[in-house]
């Protein structure tokens, strides 16, 4: 069936083009506001301007409307143009003509009262009928098209949906129209406030503007709207810096200087203004007065009406982005227009129709000027609000009409019935166009269960040339919007972009602390470590989840990643050249005296056990290589306990030879008899005691310790990256370790530093003192610096302290031997040795 109806109006409009004027122009009546017909419909248009002072009226009837209004005119004739196309398609209606009585509403409540009332009456009498049921109560007309205004449909819809006569209006957007319970009979073919406040609240969020007021009219569409808008807006993350009304009837500079006050003062660079395009010229007035420049949004109540257009310096208030219903043009309407004021032109002066009395009632002659109408004035038709809003009160009157096609059981020749005969009432009306779906020049209608239709609108920019306003199409909304921003020629240098926000938008990491009462307002605030950015309008950062860590302002918290000591960082590179430079000096020592072995030097020196100090230096140095590379439980099984192990064996041979000095320097007199034991068992006993005391505290240290598994799986997450290196627990085990080596150089130091010097021999005991004192020295210093150090720099430290270690042991006791061997091996003989050699007492120095 719905084919049927897009065929029959394509049929009509290709019927219509051919030849300069379709045929059925030729029955034009020059009647512009009444038509008979089998079924009438009422309109209500703003045919007039308001002319009284309503602060002065004393009479229900002193209010006045004497200056024509050429966009409510336009209006009522489209719907004259509307009723006569309806009723030059037979298949619509065939057999029944459809007439219309047109009534001015002023745009006020107290006028619009009188063809409300009009219409209601019984049948084509003057009064409205008293019943107790109004089921089968006929009225004057059987559907109203109208009014303009919100304000207007809210006194008019209560009283229609009484008698649920259907009202379809061309212009009322408030959504409170919406509700059926108090608006029974009440559709409308443009979108409702709320439709147009969601696609404000998307534009604005499209190009980033979440700072804005809004200004609308004290009235029921702008009250309406600014409730809608900033409702929707606070759920859109949008915040209202200031909302204002401007009165309607009353004064409005002073409220307007009040609000543009606002605005300047909370510093918005986007306002929107939903209101009535009286209130809107008288606003934009002081806008230009005061030189103010913004992004103006505006709305379908003012966004097109040539009044604004017109003022002088409009051109220098910034950008108006603009909403406009979704329309399509009326392809015969101008020319309609043109031949019918032609034939009003020829009747005018034929004197055919008499002038119209001045004093006829608004009822009976709602535009008495129009008597002098022309072809000229067609050109009322051709103005940009005109064309936007004829489609919607085009589509209003179809929709009655294939309501009335569906009522009446009409098919493309007959109806079943004929209100001439048969009675149609405004309810059952009501219910076929509640269920309506027709297209009408491409465009699909139908109402959805509250009345509105499923239109969206145009997005519109205003263009200004040198002394013209055109209006550019933008984009579109019908629940999402698009817009092509390149096509947008903005009011700022370079054509940028304006912006509108309280605060700079926040950096990743941060989050917002908002301040005053506005949660657009923010300061920005770092994340701190262990915390992130969870999302872009938090107002506080999340704490990480266990196990994780962030860095200074995250946007999201990562597993930890172990670093450590690779063979192929630099520090590693210059810790293996200096292992290798120390390992090739204990080996050319080494060599040096293998060579020499035989020598009273090696032997005063300890023999064997100065092969085995000497090894235990280099194995030291080589244990550094624990601390390269990843570490492993294996590997921390070893690192610490052979870093402390192999300077053990080096100072308890040390230390056996001090015994020896102590024995030759404090006991002369028993050293020849106990030298040879010392030297022999005495030493080896010794130096294996000193190693299994301290193999027993390693051991301990390694058994009470957990391992680098364990040790790791029991870390508090609080870092990103970390060094990994072997744990040092307990650290009581680990410090006597250290210690017991300390207390060996210490007691070696203590047997040697008071040792008598033997006259013109060596003294071999300053070389046990010197680097006995020199290990303790150089331990002393590193742990109090080992302490402050972290985790990757106490291993390097480490390894480092090892080195020094080993230099002062190798310098202090092995380099002044080779010195000898080299420079004076004169001296290099028993006599020079004796003392240490056969326990011989010292030679006492020679008095002066």
């Amino acid at each position: 069936m719905n084919c049927y109806w897009i065929l029959l109006v394509l049929c009509c409009l290709l019927w219509s083009g051919h030849g300069e004027n379709p045929s059925w122009f030729q029955n034009i009546s020059t009647s512009l506001f009444k038509s008979p017909g089998d079924v009438l419909l009422g309109g209500l248009f703003p045919i007039n301007q308001l002319t009284s002072n309503l602060s002065e009226q004393l009479e229900p009837g002193d209010i006045h409307c004497n200056r024509i209004n050429p966009y409510g005119l336009a209006l009522a004739l489209v719907m004259k143009y509307t009723v006569d196309e309806i009723n030059a398609i037979p298949e619509l209606l065939p057999g029944i003509t459809v007439g219309f009585e047109n009534y001015d509403c002023c745009n006020q409540p107290g006028v619009v009262i009188q063809p409300t009332l009009r219409f209601i009456t019984a049948g084509t009498s003057q009064e409205v009928e008293v019943k107790c049921n109004y089921t089968e109560y006929t009225t004057r007309v059987i559907a109203v098209i109208g009014p303009c205004s919100s304000e207007l449909a809210t006194i008019t819809g209560k009283l229609l949906g009484f008698f649920l006569m259907p009202q379809v209006s061309y212009s009322a957007t408030s959504e409170d129209l919406s509700d059926k319970l108090q608006y029974p009979s009440f559709l409308r073919t443009t979108p409702s406030d709320r439709w147009q406040a969601l696609a404000i609240v998307q534009l604005l969020q499209g190009f980033g503007w979440n700072w804005v007021a809004v200004v609308g009219s004290d009235d029921e569409y702008g009250k309406q709207g600014n409730q809608q808008l900033s409702a929707l807006a606070s759920s859109g993350n949008i915040c209202v810096a200031y909302e204002g009304l401007i009165p309607v009837y009353g004064d409005p500079r002073p409220t307007i200087v009040d609000i543009l006050d606002h605005v300047e003062e909370t510093k918005v660079g986007v306002v929107v203004v939903f209101a009535s395009y009286q209130v809107t010229t008288a606003f934009f007035k002081e806008v230009i007065r005061r030189n103010l420049t913004a992004v103006w949004v505006a709305t379908t109540g003012w966004a097109l009406y040539s009044d604004l257009l017109l003022l002088p310096g409009m051109k220098s208030v910034g950008t108006i982005l603009a909403f406009s219903d979704i329309t399509q043009p009326i392809g015969l309407l101008s020319s309609y227009i043109h031949e019918l004021f032609s034939r009003m032109e020829e009747e005018r002066l034929r004197q055919d129709r008499p002038q119209p009395d001045p004093n006829t009632s608004p009822l009976d002659n709602p535009c008495p000027g129009c008597w002098d109408l022309s072809p000229e004035n067609s050109s009322m038709m051709n103005t940009v609000l005109v064309q936007r809003t004829a489609f919607s009160v085009y589509t209003a009157i179809y929709s009655v009409a294939y309501a009335l096609h569906h009522t009446l059981g009409c098919n493309e020749t007959y109806c079943a019935r004929h209100p001439r005969r048969d009675k149609v009432y405004p309810w059952q009306l009501l219910e076929k166009l509640q269920n309506i779906s027709l297209t009408l020049n491409g465009t699909q209608i139908e109402f959805n269960d509250k009345g509105n239709p499923d239109i969206g609108y145009d997005v519109l920019v205003w263009v200004f040339g040198n002394h013209t306003v055109t209006f550019k199409d933008i984009g579109t909304f019908n629940q999402n919007i698009t817009i092509n921003k390149q096509l947008i020629k903005w009011h700022t240098a370079n054509s940028t972009v304006p912006t509108s926000t309280c605060s700079s938008d926040c950096q990743a990491g941060q989050v917002r602390i908002v301040k005053g009462f506005h949660s657009c307002c923010f300061d920005c605030i770092d994340c701190q470590e262990g915390t992130f950015q969870n999302n872009t309008d938090d107002i506080q950062c999340t704490t990480c989840p266990d196990g994780q860590w962030s860095t200074m302002r995250s946007t999201r918290c990562v597993l930890p990643t172990y670093t450590y000591l690779s063979w192929g960082s630099y520090e590693a590179v210059v810790l293996v050249l200096a292992g290798a430079l120390i390992l090739c000096c204990q080996t050319w020592v080494g060599v040096l005296l293998f060579r020499h072995r035989a020598t009273p030097l090696v032997r005063a020196m300890g023999g064997p056990l100065t092969a085995l100090c000497l090894g235990s230096l280099a194995c030291g140095c080589c244990s550094f290589l624990l601390f390269l590379g990843e570490p492993s439980d294996m590997v921390c099984n070893f690192q610490l306990p052979l870093n402390a192990f192999f300077p053990t064996v080096a100072l308890s041979t040390i230390l056996a030879i001090s015994l020896q000095i102590v024995c030759v320097t404090e006991f002369p007199e028993r050293a020849p008899a106990l030298l040879d034991t010392l030297r022999g068992p005495g030493s080896w006993t010794v130096v294996l005691a000193c190693c299994g005391l301290q193999a027993g505290l390693i051991g301990w240290f390694v058994q009470q310790g957990p391992s680098l598994t364990e040790f790791v799986a029991s870390l508090q997450v609080n870092f990103v990256t970390h060094f990994l290196c072997c744990p040092v627990q307990p650290v009581l085990n680990f410090a006597l370790m250290l210690g017991f080596n300390g207390l060996l150089a210490l007691l070696s130091f203590m047997c040697t530093f008071m040792a008598v010097k033997p006259v013109r021999q060596y003294n071999l005991a300053r070389d046990v003192t010197i680097s006995g004192l020199a290990y303790c020295v150089t331990w002393v210093i590193f742990i109090p610096i080992y302490a402050g150090l972290s985790d990757k720099n106490k291993s390097i430290g480490q390894v480092i302290v090892t080195f020094l270690s080993n230099v002062v042991l190798l310098g202090g006791y092995y380099l002044p031997k080779c010195y000898l061997v080299l420079k004076h091996p004169e001296l290099n003989t028993d006599d020079y040795f004796r003392t240490y050699l056969e326990g011989a007492p010292p030679i006492p120095p020679e008095e002066k």
